[in-house]
Order: C-alpha cells, then structure tokens, then sequence
C-alpha cells in the first residue's frame, strides 16, 4: 500500500499541481486545516509565486474581510500607505499579525513596483465583514455604494438621501453588539430601520445594474468591481443581520450558510476578472457539505467551495492540505490507520498527492478517520478524499 501511495506523490510545486487538473481552473482553491500557521502560509505563499511566474495567475484571495482587503489591494497595486497601516488595517480574524502574510504583501508590492495595470499582481480578501462573534454594521459598504451612485447618475434615480441611509443605520454598536450572535433578541436585524435598509440596498444594487454601461464609460472597471462589491456586502450583511434576529431552530444553520454565500459571490466576482489561488480553511472550499458544532447544536451546510464548484464545473478545482503533527497545539504523530499516518510514512515533505487516484489505491475499506485533540485542527474525512483534485500534505507544522 505504501509502495503505491508513494508512486502518486510529488514534490509540492505548481506544475505538479497543474497536473492534476484537466485544464487551468480560473479559482484554484488550496485548503488549510487549521489556521494561524505560518509554516502553511509559507507553502501558499511559495505556490503563489509560482503560478505567478509559470501559469499566468495575477491575484490572491485569502478568508479575510474584502472590504477591508480592499487596503491591501491598494497598497500592493499603487502603494498607497504604508506596509505597517496595511498590516494593521487590511486583515480580519487577526491574520495581520502573521509574518508569512506580511512577506506576501511585501513580496506583491514589490513585484508589482513600476508594472503597468494589466500585469499587477492583485489581493482579495473573500470572507464577508463578519467574526465568529458577529457581523459588522452595512455603513461602510452602503454609504461607499451611495456615494459611487451619487457621483454618477441623476440624483432623482436615488432611492434615497446619503442623509436618509444615516438616519437609518444609527450607532454602529447597535449592529456589532457581540450578544446578538447567541441571543436574537440583542440584534437589530429585523428591525424597522433595517427593514427599509434591506430595501434601499436592493434598490441601489438594481440601479447599479441598470446603470453598468454607463458607469464602465464614466469610471473605471475597477470602480466598477469595487462597487458590485460593496452591494454584494451591504445586502449580505442586511440578510445575515437580519437572521441573526431570528428565533427559529434553523437560526446558526442559516447563518452559517449565508457567510459562505457570501464567499461565493466574492469567488465568483473574482473567476470573472482572471485566474485566481483563493486560500482558506478546508470547509469553506470543499465540494462535500460542511459541518460543525456550535452552540451544542449539529450544523450542516453547502460551503463557498460547493456553490462555486455547482456553477464552475473544471473552472473550479480544490486542492485540500493534510497535516501529520502540530506538536505546539497537542497533535502528535497521527495513528498509521488514518489517512494522514499513511501519508506521515511518505519520504517527501512535503508532497503533493493525486487524491482520485490516492481513493481508488485505498480501494472501498477507507482508514479510519483521524480525531483531534484540539478544536482547532480538523482532520481529513477519509470518506471525502474523492471530493478534491490533489491532497497537500505537510508532515510537522512547527512553532514560529
């Protein structure tokens, strides 16, 4: 079995990636089981520079907030601020403190100094403007696509006043109180003010639309992305707000749901523009349901990756990551009857595996599956492994 597992293993470089495709995906999603280990954002960030130099990809997507991975893709394109602001401003869920992302934003700036438009390496962040503890208020993405609006269409097309949408949003607090997340009765979701809120967006988004050629001919097609993205937000967050009120038993299950819509919608704008790596956790990318526990209660759900995949077909292909050890978390040398101890014995590390072909070596009896001692670190379901094109696996994940 060894034996054979070893022939279907290579070296971790983008051509050997590229061989397990049918053709070049416009989304080439990599996957990552636990988060904040920057011995994985290391490899993502040495794949990246090689799809850059051999395979034509120009943009980066990572699970961080796109609004505020706007600031990002300003400074690595036009060098706007300074990579410290960046660092500080443009990421979410704390990922700014990690060195492997700030060499990414550095190594991108620098690529892209003196480059024209066309050729710049470009940075995305694809998660919605939401924590674990709750959502941020719609403001930002409302009063920006307001303000675009505004400054290009006849103010009576306008389905309201910048001055109307503020009277409406109130104190952003109202939105961000982190007890909405487990009590509905403390969000202001389904509250009369968000109630027209959710209609003026809609209502904005349509005139975005019915607007497009005009808008492409008097800004830019950037302007114009920045814009669909700022409605694609500030109804997902009025949505996501909304069912944060909700006191039905399919109140986290929607939730959950709605952020990796969310995600897709983003990875969709992005399969429009160009070849993308998009990097997040394993759950968010896989083509099989996602599920979880939270609040005592099982959750299942269609992940970004799912919804992506069901509209892409081959344009969408999803490489997971497997590990063997995170020692410093309390995850030791995986059991040799799990999918990750058979992959532990492998000479390579770290590796690249074909896992349609990984599936059929293993044949019907599948190993058992790994479990974690720790929450942070989710194992392969050995019953999945069809579900991806490749497997990555990194045997020991040190302490940096």
């Amino acid at each position: 079995m060894a034996t054979d597992i070893k022939d279907i293993a290579h070296a971790v470089e983008a051509t050997a990636v590229m061989k397990l495709l049918p053709t070049r995906p416009r989304l080439l999603a990599l996957g990552e089981p636990t988060h904040g280990e920057d011995t994985l954002l290391d490899l993502r960030n040495e794949i990246f520079r090689q799809l850059v130099e051999q395979e034509g990809y120009r943009t980066i997507a990572i699970e961080s907030d796109c609004m505020m991975g706007l600031v990002v893709d300003d400074y690595v394109t036009t060098g706007t601020g300074t990579l410290d602001e960046v660092m500080e401003h443009g990421f979410s869920h704390g990922w700014g403190a990690s060195a492997a992302n700030r060499e990414l934003v550095r190594r991108m700036r620098a690529y892209n100094d003196g480059l024209p438009a066309s050729e710049r390496l470009r940075f995305a962040g694809v998660d919605g403007p939401l924590e674990i503890t709750g959502a941020a208020s719609p403001r930002q993405a409302l009063t920006a696509l307001h303000g675009y609006l505004a400054d290009q269409v006849d103010a009576d097309l306008l389905p309201c006043t910048a001055e109307a949408l503020d009277r409406l949003l109130g104190a952003d607090d109202r939105w961000t109180d982190p007890a909405a997340m487990m009590d509905p009765a403390k969000s202001v979701g389904q509250s009369a003010e968000a109630g027209e809120l959710r209609l003026l967006a809609d209502d904005l988004v349509a005139l975005l639309e019915a607007q497009t050629p005009h808008l492409l001919a008097a800004t830019s097609r950037d302007d114009w992305d920045r814009a669909c993205l700022y409605g694609r937000t500030a109804t997902g967050l009025l949505r996501y707000h909304h069912w944060m009120a909700d006191t039905s038993p399919a109140r986290l299950t929607r939730l959950v749901g709605l952020r990796d819509q969310m995600m897709a919608q983003n990875l969709l704008a992005l399969a429009a523009r160009g070849p993308a790596l998009v990097h997040a956790h394993n759950s968010h990318l896989q083509r099989a349901k996602s599920s979880m526990r939270m609040g005592g209660m099982p959750l299942e759900w269609w992940s970004a990756g799912a919804l992506v995949s069901a509209q892409l077909g081959e344009a969408y292909a999803f490489v997971a990551t497997a590990l063997g050890t995170i020692r410093h978390q309390g995850v030791d040398t995986p059991p040799p009857d799990t999918v990750e101890g058979l992959l532990y014995a492998l000479p390579d590390d770290p590796c690249v595996i074909d896992a349609p072909r990984l599936a059929a070596t293993l044949g019907a009896t599948r190993p058992a599956p790994r479990v974690s001692p720790w929450f942070g670190y989710a194992p392969l379901d050995p019953a999945q492994l069809g579900d991806s094109e490749g497997i990555v696996f990194v045997k020991d994940v040190a302490q940096i």
